[in-house]
This record gives structure tokens, C-alpha cells and sequence, in this order.
């Protein structure tokens, strides 16, 4: 007999062995069926009817709404069995059931199981199975066959795990807002491997933009067939090297042959040196930044960080910059008023850190007009920033705290570790974009995965068809 210490009966399972159960002994379960249970189910079996997933698909179903999987609800069935009649021990040997009503969100399911044979030859039992909704109506009936358990077992419950589901509906639907428009014609500079290749012919497919490809002619055309790609469609600018495709990529967007600039496989420095230069018809007076806009799923709203990637350690004016330019890009992403947090270790002004000094004094520009568009705030650390029950415990009062919008790092190695823990760590999903030129910019990485390549260059998109507030215009 396997007897755990002592313990609340409620934290306990116990089951009841063959002798001590009778014919009409039954048991039950409740359960109220929700949306995230539809989902994790259809992560766990690959059930992706959109009967289940899809709620415009389903409104043209025969129930004209989402309902859950039949199997989901018999799931409380097998629950009955493993954890109270029989319980633990028990072995599932079949089962017979019919589904006779659909089950929907917030319906409540009763499963109530009653013993009507005994086979003492193996310890075999017979059960009626019946899983009833919140107006008793029946949903599903049939058998079970078990073998029941000829050991007493008494054992702690087994805590469950907590669950998150990683949806990433805000990203999806910046990618439907970028569908909505025609392709733009994009200058993809040194496109020489497999991913910086693969991340043009993807975005090309899901129709965002038109790849003019700028490199070594023949390496690129090698780099697709060994890819198995397909660049027959595209424009290819013949250039012998990294530094001469950077110039001529920039020079596309000069002419106005192209709308959008994307880095292959260079270094991000050489594509930005190439924008730099003092006639490439790329500047409009302000500082070149990078922005993360990023769908952590723990996390209300959107949220954007910023300098990731190209200001190691930016100083008051260039400061003064990346908050414009991101404020801008929040506002081409509908944000009216967007809330920016100047973030440091701490919320005070601490004349021994320069962040906490560049922060007061980005306050007091914004509250001067010099920053325009925004609720800026700071110094404040980053739980302050984000958890309004962080700022609250502090008793810091803020129109920004606990409900950023964006972050402003104190320089790109806090900005690069802060943006690869959210997506590493909290699952955050992600699109990168340069602004502050008079084209966006798309960075995409070797570390990127196929949804955050696609997303950037559709955030790009959204710039670029919104130019009458874009990004440093």
C-alpha cells in the first residue's frame, strides 16, 4: 500500500480498489470550458480545425460559433477514472461514446460516472458515462472499461503547471494591417546566404514587398539554387562586393526605385555607413535608431524598445532623437499618445548615474516642446515601468509607470540584452526597424526566426505607407 504523510483531504487523491467498489457506486467531475482550453488542446493533438480555431470560419458552421473538440470533454471522463473512481492505478482498457450536443465557451461540463459491472476474473469494471452542460442537457454518453487497481494508493495531488499561451495577436494583426497594402519595391543589399536570401523571398511571398536583389550576381543566383529558392521574378543588381552593394542598394532608394532598404548579409555598419554619407538623399536631421516593437505575451499592449542596434552609447541630443523617432513610429502604429520609459537601475535622480541625469533632463525637454507627441517619464527601473503593482509598492505617481508603451535604454548593451531576454525568455515575439531616415530600414538577423523577418519588413511597410508621419519626416 503506497500511503503518502498526512495532508489535507483536498490536496490528497485516494483510490478505491476492486473489493471496495460497488455496482451504482459513481463519481463526477466539473469543468468550464474555455477558450485557452480549446487551444491548448489543439496544441497538444494538432486539431486545428477552425471549427475550434477559427471564429469567421466557424460563424459559417453549421453552430455558427467556436465550439470545443468532442475528445476535450471526454478528457473529464479519463479525469474521473485516474483520480476517483477508480483512481490512481486504474488501467483504461476502451471506451464507447457518442457526442450528442456541441459544447461551447463557458459551458460548464459535468461528468458523472456510475459502476454497472464487475468482472472479479481481472478486476474488470463496466462504467456508464455521462457528461452533462450547465441545463443538465447531455452532451456525451457511452461505456468505459477499466481494470481497476488491487493496491490502496493515497497520494499527494500533483500541483499543475502554470500555462501561457503564446499567441502573438498583436503581431498577427500588424501583419494583416500591412496586407491591406500593395508590395513595395525593396533594395536588399548583399543577399548572399540562405537566410538573409530566404528572408526577402518569404517577405515577397506574403506579398509585403518587391525584392530588387543588390550583390554578386552569380553568388546570388548560387545561394538560391543551393537554398531551393526561386529569384527567377526578381530585379538583380550586379555588384562585386559587400560595401559597392550597401552604396547601390542606398542608391535605389535615391531614385525612388525603391521604397524600403534591407540588410543581407553584411554588417549593419556598412549599410549604415553607406545611408550616412552626405549624398546618399537618406537624411532628414535626425539621429538613425533602431526600434524593437514586441509581443510579449505576458504583456498587455504592444511594447517597444529601443536603441537595440545601431547607438552604442548615445548622449543627451542623440537621447532626445531615439525617443522622437520612436514616438513617431508609435504613432504610425496607431498609439495616439504613446508612454515612454527612460529606464535605468533606479527611479531616482542619482547624480553618480548618468542614465538617471539623461532622464531628468529628456523630462524636462519634453516638457518643453523639444519632445513632442508622447508621456515621457524617468529615470525609472524596469519593473516600475512595467508592473504597475512594481510602481505602486515604489509610490512613484506616473502617467507612464506601470503601463509603458515604450523603453528607453540607457545605451545598446542594456537595450540588446533587455530586447533578446524578452524574446528568449518571455517568448516575446518581435519586428526590428531603423528609423530616422527617409526610408525604413529592415535588420534582420541570423537569430531571427521566419515570423519576426516577415514582421519587420511588414512594420517597415506600415512606415513607409504612412508617410505623412513617418519616422523622421
Amino acid at each position: 500500500m503506497q500511503i503518502a504523510p498526512a495532508c489535507a483531504p483536498e490536496l490528497m487523491i485516494e483510490n478505491r480498489i476492486y473489493d471496495e467498489i460497488e455496482v451504482g457506486e459513481t463519481a463526477a467531475l466539473s469543468r468550464t470550458v474555455t477558450q485557452q482550453d480549446i487551444e491548448l488542446f489543439a496544441v497538444v493533438s494538432g486539431d486545428v480545425n477552425p471549427a475550434h480555431m477559427d471564429p469567421a470560419y466557424a460563424e459559417t458552421d453549421m453552430f455558427h460559433k467556436i465550439v470545443a473538440q468532442g475528445i476535450l470533454e471526454a478528457g473529464l471522463i479519463s479525469a474521473v477514472l485516474g483520480t476517483k473512481l477508480p483512481g490512481p492505478g486504474t488501467i483504461y482498457l476502451g471506451q464507447d461514446l457518442r457526442f450528442l450536443r456541441p459544447v461551447s465557451i463557458g459551458d460548464r461540463i459535468t461528468a458523472t460516472l456510475r459502476v454497472t459491472e464487475k468482472h472479479p476474473e481481472k478486476g474488470d469494471l463496466v462504467l456508464d458515462c455521462r457528461c452533462t452542460n450547465q441545463s443538465n442537457e447531455l452532451v456525451i454518453s457511452g461505456t468505459a472499461h477499466v481494470r481497476a487497481p488491487r493496491e490502496k494508493v493515497r497520494r499527494p495531488r500533483v500541483e499543475l503547471p502554470g500555462v501561457q499561451l503564446s499567441r502573438h495577436e498583436r503581431l498577427r494583426a500588424l501583419l494583416a494591417r500591412a496586407a491591406e497594402y500593395p508590395p513595395l519595391a525593396t533594395a536588399v543589399a548583399y543577399p548572399c546566404d540562405a537566410n538573409a536570401l530566404g528572408a526577402a523571398v518569404e517577405a515577397a511571398q506574403a506579398g509585403l514587398i518587391i525584392p530588387i536583389l543588390v550583390g554578386p550576381k552569380e553568388k546570388m543566383i548560387a545561394t538560391a539554387k543551393a537554398a531551393n529558392l526561386d529569384i527567377s521574378t526578381y530585379r538583380l543588381v550586379d555588384t562585386p562586393t559587400s560595401v559597392t552593394a550597401a552604396a547601390a542598394a542606398v542608391a535605389l532608394t535615391k531614385t525612388g526605385e525603391a521604397a524600403l532598404l534591407m540588410k543581407g548579409l553584411l554588417h549593419t555598419d556598412e549599410l549604415l555607413h553607406a545611408v550616412l554619407v552626405p549624398d546618399s538623399g537618406l537624411h532628414t536631421g535626425r539621429r538613425l535608431s533602431h526600434v524593437y516593437l514586441m509581443d510579449v505575451p505576458s504583456y498587455p499592449r504592444l511594447l517597444m524598445v529601443t536603441d537595440t542596434a545601431v547607438n552604442i552609447a548615445p548622449d543627451i541630443e542623440q537621447k532626445r532623437d531615439i525617443v522622437q523617432n520612436a514616438i513617431d513610429l508609435a504613432h504610425v502604429m496607431g498609439i495616439e499618445t504613446p508612454r515612454v520609459a527612460l529606464l535605468s537601475a533606479v527611479e531616482t535622480v542619482d547624480p553618480k548615474l548618468r542614465s538617471t541625469l539623461d532622464a531628468a533632463a529628456l523630462c524636462k525637454m519634453a516638457d518643453r516642446g523639444q519632445i513632442t507627441g508622447g508621456l515621457v517619464d524617468g529615470p525609472l527601473a524596469f519593473d516600475n515601468a512595467v508592473s504597475p503593482a512594481a510602481a505602486a509598492e515604489k509610490g512613484i505617481v506616473s502617467k507612464v509607470a506601470g503601463q509603458a508603451d515604450i523603453l528607453v535604454v540607457p545605451d545598446l548593451e542594456a537595450g540588446n540584452i533587455l530586447a533578446k531576454q524578452l524574446t528568449f525568455l518571455a517568448g516575446a515575439d518581435a519586428a526590428g526597424v531603423v528609423v530616422g531616415a527617409r526610408v525604413p530600414i529592415i535588420l534582420t538577423s541570423r537569430a531571427d526566426g521566419e515570423r519576426t523577418r516577415r514582421a519587420s519588413c511588414a512594420l517597415a511597410v506600415l512606415i513607409a505607407h504612412n508617410s505623412a508621419a513617418a519616422v523622421g519626416l
